[in-house]
Protein backbone atom coordinates (compact mmCIF):
# COMPACT_ATOMS: atom_id res chain seq x y z
CA UNK A 1 0.00 0.00 0.00
CA UNK A 2 1.57 3.46 -0.73
CA UNK A 3 1.92 5.85 2.34
CA UNK A 4 0.03 9.23 2.43
CA UNK A 5 2.63 11.81 2.82
CA UNK A 6 2.37 13.68 6.38
CA UNK A 7 3.79 16.80 8.29
CA UNK A 8 3.85 17.29 12.13
CA UNK A 9 3.59 21.30 13.25
CA UNK A 10 5.10 21.83 16.58
CA UNK A 11 8.74 20.21 17.09
CA UNK A 12 8.34 20.59 21.33
CA UNK A 13 7.08 17.06 23.14
CA UNK A 14 4.39 16.22 21.73
CA UNK A 15 5.39 16.64 17.95
CA UNK A 16 8.20 14.55 19.24
CA UNK A 17 6.66 11.60 20.49
CA UNK A 18 4.35 12.09 17.33
CA UNK A 19 7.39 12.01 15.42
CA UNK A 20 8.73 8.31 16.81
CA UNK A 21 5.15 6.66 17.00
CA UNK A 22 4.28 7.50 12.97
CA UNK A 23 7.86 5.63 12.16
CA UNK A 24 5.81 2.41 13.18
CA UNK A 25 3.04 3.94 10.70
CA UNK A 26 2.88 1.24 7.62
CA UNK A 27 0.19 3.95 6.26
CA UNK A 28 1.64 6.98 6.69
CA UNK A 29 5.49 8.59 5.67
CA UNK A 30 6.17 11.45 7.99
CA UNK A 31 8.13 13.69 5.38
CA UNK A 32 8.56 17.29 7.48
CA UNK A 33 9.17 18.65 11.12
CA UNK A 34 7.78 22.59 11.04
CA UNK A 35 8.57 25.04 14.23
CA UNK A 36 10.11 27.98 14.92
CA UNK A 37 12.76 26.92 17.42
CA UNK A 38 16.02 25.77 15.36
CA UNK A 39 17.57 24.63 18.56
CA UNK A 40 14.44 22.22 20.04
CA UNK A 41 15.41 18.59 20.22
CA UNK A 42 12.15 17.39 18.00
CA UNK A 43 13.96 19.44 15.09
CA UNK A 44 17.40 18.04 16.19
CA UNK A 45 16.09 14.37 15.96
CA UNK A 46 14.24 14.92 13.15
CA UNK A 47 17.52 16.20 10.80
CA UNK A 48 18.62 12.61 12.87
CA UNK A 49 16.54 10.79 10.88
CA UNK A 50 16.37 12.68 7.49
CA UNK A 51 13.55 14.57 7.69
CA UNK A 52 12.64 17.96 6.21
CA UNK A 53 13.07 20.82 9.06
CA UNK A 54 11.32 24.28 8.73
CA UNK A 55 11.83 26.78 11.49
CA UNK A 56 10.13 29.55 9.61
CA UNK A 57 6.57 28.81 10.39
CA UNK A 58 3.95 27.06 8.15
CA UNK A 59 3.53 30.12 6.05
CA UNK A 60 6.96 29.44 4.22
CA UNK A 61 6.27 25.77 4.18
CA UNK A 62 2.96 25.99 2.00
CA UNK A 63 4.34 28.66 -0.35
CA UNK A 64 7.85 26.47 -1.01
CA UNK A 65 6.80 22.99 0.04
CA UNK A 66 3.53 21.93 0.06
CA UNK A 67 3.71 18.87 -2.11
CA UNK A 68 5.67 17.31 0.98
CA UNK A 69 2.44 16.64 2.94
CA UNK A 70 -1.24 15.81 2.39
CA UNK A 71 -2.20 15.22 6.50
CA UNK A 72 -1.18 17.95 9.13
CA UNK A 73 -0.60 16.71 12.50
CA UNK A 74 -0.78 20.19 14.60
CA UNK A 75 1.42 20.07 17.70
CA UNK A 76 0.95 23.43 19.22
CA UNK A 77 -1.72 25.47 21.08
CA UNK A 78 -5.44 26.33 20.66
CA UNK A 79 -4.39 30.02 19.62
CA UNK A 80 -1.87 29.09 16.79
CA UNK A 81 -4.27 26.40 15.91
CA UNK A 82 -6.81 29.26 14.81
CA UNK A 83 -4.07 30.64 12.32
CA UNK A 84 -3.32 27.31 11.07
CA UNK A 85 -6.46 26.45 10.79
CA UNK A 86 -7.32 29.01 7.79
CA UNK A 87 -3.89 28.10 5.72
CA UNK A 88 -4.30 24.73 5.53
CA UNK A 89 -7.95 24.80 4.58
CA UNK A 90 -6.50 27.26 1.69
CA UNK A 91 -4.09 25.13 0.54
CA UNK A 92 -6.59 21.97 0.51
CA UNK A 93 -4.94 20.33 3.44
CA UNK A 94 -6.85 17.87 5.85
CA UNK A 95 -5.44 18.87 9.49
CA UNK A 96 -5.18 17.12 12.84
CA UNK A 97 -5.91 19.34 15.81
CA UNK A 98 -3.93 18.54 19.05
CA UNK A 99 -4.98 21.33 20.98
CA UNK A 100 -8.03 22.34 22.41
CA UNK A 101 -9.25 24.90 19.36
CA UNK A 102 -12.10 23.36 19.30
CA UNK A 103 -12.44 24.48 15.46
CA UNK A 104 -13.53 21.11 13.51
CA UNK A 105 -15.90 18.65 14.54
CA UNK A 106 -14.86 16.59 17.81
CA UNK A 107 -13.56 13.07 17.23
CA UNK A 108 -13.04 10.37 19.11
CA UNK A 109 -11.66 7.22 16.92
CA UNK A 110 -13.04 4.49 18.93
CA UNK A 111 -16.26 6.08 18.48
CA UNK A 112 -17.01 8.44 15.68
CA UNK A 113 -14.45 8.53 12.97
CA UNK A 114 -16.06 7.52 10.37
CA UNK A 115 -18.29 9.81 10.30
CA UNK A 116 -15.51 12.35 9.44
CA UNK A 117 -13.00 10.66 7.04
CA UNK A 118 -13.23 13.63 4.52
CA UNK A 119 -13.47 16.54 6.96
CA UNK A 120 -10.48 19.05 6.05
CA UNK A 121 -10.26 19.52 10.13
CA UNK A 122 -10.55 17.56 13.31
CA UNK A 123 -10.44 18.22 16.25
CA UNK A 124 -9.24 15.45 19.13
CA UNK A 125 -10.60 17.50 21.78
CA UNK A 126 -8.21 16.53 25.01
CA UNK A 127 -6.40 14.01 26.91
CA UNK A 128 -9.34 13.55 29.64
CA UNK A 129 -11.63 13.63 26.08
CA UNK A 130 -9.93 11.24 24.36
CA UNK A 131 -9.63 8.79 27.71
CA UNK A 132 -13.27 9.49 28.87
CA UNK A 133 -15.50 10.11 26.02
CA UNK A 134 -15.25 6.41 25.01
CA UNK A 135 -16.42 4.95 28.08
CA UNK A 136 -19.45 7.76 28.68
CA UNK A 137 -20.32 6.40 25.07
CA UNK A 138 -20.03 2.89 26.17
CA UNK A 139 -22.86 3.45 29.17
CA UNK A 140 -24.67 5.72 26.85
CA UNK A 141 -25.32 2.78 23.66
CA UNK A 142 -27.00 0.84 26.33
CA UNK A 143 -28.41 3.10 29.12
CA UNK A 144 -29.34 7.30 28.29
CA UNK A 145 -26.74 9.22 30.01
CA UNK A 146 -28.49 12.47 31.55
CA UNK A 147 -25.06 13.55 33.16
CA UNK A 148 -21.53 12.86 32.88
CA UNK A 149 -18.72 13.99 35.08
CA UNK A 150 -15.26 13.49 34.23
CA UNK A 151 -12.19 13.82 36.50
CA UNK A 152 -8.82 13.66 34.86
CA UNK A 153 -6.24 13.56 37.11
CA UNK A 154 -2.59 13.91 35.56
CA UNK A 155 1.03 14.34 36.74
CA UNK A 156 2.17 17.86 37.43
CA UNK A 157 5.56 17.14 35.56
CA UNK A 158 3.64 15.97 32.62
CA UNK A 159 1.91 19.19 32.45
CA UNK A 160 4.07 21.51 30.22
CA UNK A 161 3.47 25.31 29.71
CA UNK A 162 0.53 24.24 26.94
CA UNK A 163 -1.35 22.23 28.96
CA UNK A 164 -1.37 24.88 31.65
CA UNK A 165 -2.04 27.86 29.34
CA UNK A 166 -5.14 26.13 28.03
CA UNK A 167 -6.51 24.43 31.26
CA UNK A 168 -9.83 26.67 30.30
CA UNK A 169 -9.94 25.26 27.25
CA UNK A 170 -9.71 21.56 28.37
CA UNK A 171 -12.67 21.87 31.07
CA UNK A 172 -14.85 23.71 28.11
CA UNK A 173 -14.16 21.42 25.33
CA UNK A 174 -13.75 18.23 27.01
CA UNK A 175 -17.20 19.07 28.82
CA UNK A 176 -18.78 19.26 25.12
CA UNK A 177 -17.20 16.41 24.15
CA UNK A 178 -18.61 14.13 26.57
CA UNK A 179 -22.00 15.39 25.13
CA UNK A 180 -21.80 15.83 21.33
CA UNK A 181 -19.35 12.73 21.27
CA UNK A 182 -19.89 11.06 24.70
CA UNK A 183 -24.07 11.11 23.84
CA UNK A 184 -24.51 12.46 27.81
CA UNK A 185 -27.47 15.39 28.22
CA UNK A 186 -25.14 17.25 30.56
CA UNK A 187 -21.14 17.25 31.00
CA UNK A 188 -19.01 18.65 33.13
CA UNK A 189 -15.11 17.99 33.41
CA UNK A 190 -12.22 18.93 36.12
CA UNK A 191 -8.69 18.40 35.70
CA UNK A 192 -6.37 17.49 38.85
CA UNK A 193 -2.66 18.66 38.76
CA UNK A 194 -0.86 16.12 41.05
CA UNK A 195 2.76 17.01 42.33
CA UNK A 196 3.34 13.63 43.81
CA UNK A 197 6.74 12.15 43.25
CA UNK A 198 7.84 9.89 41.87
CA UNK A 199 5.11 10.79 38.98
CA UNK A 200 2.15 9.74 39.01
CA UNK A 201 -0.01 7.19 35.97
CA UNK A 202 -2.54 9.59 34.33
CA UNK A 203 -5.98 8.69 36.56
CA UNK A 204 -9.77 9.52 34.85
CA UNK A 205 -12.52 8.76 36.99
CA UNK A 206 -16.21 8.66 34.89
CA UNK A 207 -19.39 9.39 37.00
CA UNK A 208 -22.30 8.80 34.30
CA UNK A 209 -26.18 9.10 35.64
CA UNK A 210 -28.45 7.23 33.35
CA UNK A 211 -32.38 7.71 32.99
CA UNK A 212 -34.37 5.84 35.37
CA UNK A 213 -35.31 2.68 35.09
CA UNK A 214 -32.48 2.65 32.58
CA UNK A 215 -29.81 0.41 34.22
CA UNK A 216 -28.41 -2.58 32.91
CA UNK A 217 -25.58 -4.00 34.73
CA UNK A 218 -24.78 -6.42 32.84
CA UNK A 219 -24.96 -5.08 29.42
CA UNK A 220 -23.15 -1.73 30.43
CA UNK A 221 -20.25 -3.98 31.88
CA UNK A 222 -20.26 -5.51 28.24
CA UNK A 223 -20.84 -2.30 26.85
CA UNK A 224 -17.11 -0.95 28.53
CA UNK A 225 -15.07 -4.24 28.41
CA UNK A 226 -15.48 -3.88 24.68
CA UNK A 227 -15.08 -0.47 24.62
CA UNK A 228 -11.85 -0.68 26.57
CA UNK A 229 -10.50 -3.25 23.90
CA UNK A 230 -11.07 -0.82 21.04
CA UNK A 231 -9.41 1.74 22.58
CA UNK A 232 -6.27 -0.65 23.60
CA UNK A 233 -5.48 -1.64 19.95
CA UNK A 234 -3.90 2.14 19.35
CA UNK A 235 -3.49 2.88 23.21
CA UNK A 236 -1.96 -0.38 24.45
CA UNK A 237 -1.72 1.55 28.06
CA UNK A 238 -5.44 2.01 28.49
CA UNK A 239 -6.65 -0.21 31.55
CA UNK A 240 -9.76 -0.15 33.92
CA UNK A 241 -8.41 -0.33 37.21
CA UNK A 242 -11.57 -1.97 38.64
CA UNK A 243 -14.77 -3.40 37.47
CA UNK A 244 -17.17 -0.23 37.16
CA UNK A 245 -19.17 0.31 40.00
CA UNK A 246 -23.01 0.70 40.43
CA UNK A 247 -24.91 2.77 42.76
CA UNK A 248 -28.71 3.39 41.92
CA UNK A 249 -28.92 5.34 38.46
CA UNK A 250 -24.98 5.93 38.71
CA UNK A 251 -22.04 4.04 36.98
CA UNK A 252 -18.92 4.91 38.20
CA UNK A 253 -16.08 3.77 36.03
CA UNK A 254 -12.07 3.86 36.92
CA UNK A 255 -9.09 4.39 34.57
CA UNK A 256 -5.55 4.30 34.10
CA UNK A 257 -3.42 5.18 31.31
CA UNK A 258 0.28 4.61 30.57
CA UNK A 259 2.11 6.08 27.77
CA UNK A 260 4.28 3.51 25.75
CA UNK A 261 7.28 5.64 26.95
CA UNK A 262 8.03 6.32 22.96
CA UNK A 263 9.64 10.04 23.61
CA UNK A 264 7.43 11.11 26.60
CA UNK A 265 8.07 9.09 30.31
CA UNK A 266 5.42 6.66 30.56
CA UNK A 267 4.03 8.45 33.02
CA UNK A 268 2.70 11.30 30.94
CA UNK A 269 -0.33 8.81 29.65
CA UNK A 270 -2.14 11.91 29.31
CA UNK A 271 0.16 13.43 26.37
CA UNK A 272 0.55 9.60 24.92
CA UNK A 273 -2.90 8.93 24.33
CA UNK A 274 -3.07 12.28 22.51
CA UNK A 275 -0.49 11.66 20.11
CA UNK A 276 -2.01 7.84 20.19
CA UNK A 277 -5.09 9.10 19.19
CA UNK A 278 -3.54 11.29 16.50
CA UNK A 279 -1.50 8.77 14.64
CA UNK A 280 -4.95 6.02 14.54
CA UNK A 281 -7.31 9.03 13.29
CA UNK A 282 -4.55 9.99 10.49
CA UNK A 283 -4.22 6.06 9.24
CA UNK A 284 -7.77 6.07 8.85
CA UNK A 285 -7.44 9.02 6.81
CA UNK A 286 -4.86 8.17 4.70
CA UNK A 287 -7.18 4.30 3.93
CA UNK A 288 -9.93 6.67 2.76
CA UNK A 289 -7.34 8.32 0.63
CA UNK A 290 -5.96 5.04 -1.12
CA UNK A 291 -9.60 3.66 -1.31
CA UNK A 292 -11.15 7.00 -2.81
CA UNK A 293 -7.92 7.29 -5.29
CA UNK A 294 -7.88 3.61 -6.21
CA UNK A 295 -11.83 3.65 -6.95
CA UNK A 296 -11.86 6.74 -9.45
Amino acid sequence: MSKIKAAIIGTGNIGTDLMLKLERSDRLELTSMIGIDSESDGVQRAKERGLHTFTDGLEDFLENNSDLAEIFFDATAAKAHKHHAKLLEDAGKQALDLTPAAIGPFVVPSVNINQYLQSSNINLITCGGQATIPMVHAVNRVSDVEYAEIVATISSKSAGPGTRENIDEFTETTAKGLEKVGGADRGKAIIVLNPAEPPILMRDTVYALVKEGQMDEEKIKQSIQEMTEVVQSYVPGYTLRTEPLFEGNRVTIFLEIEGAGDYLPKYSGNLDIMTAAAVKVAEEFADHKVQTSTSV
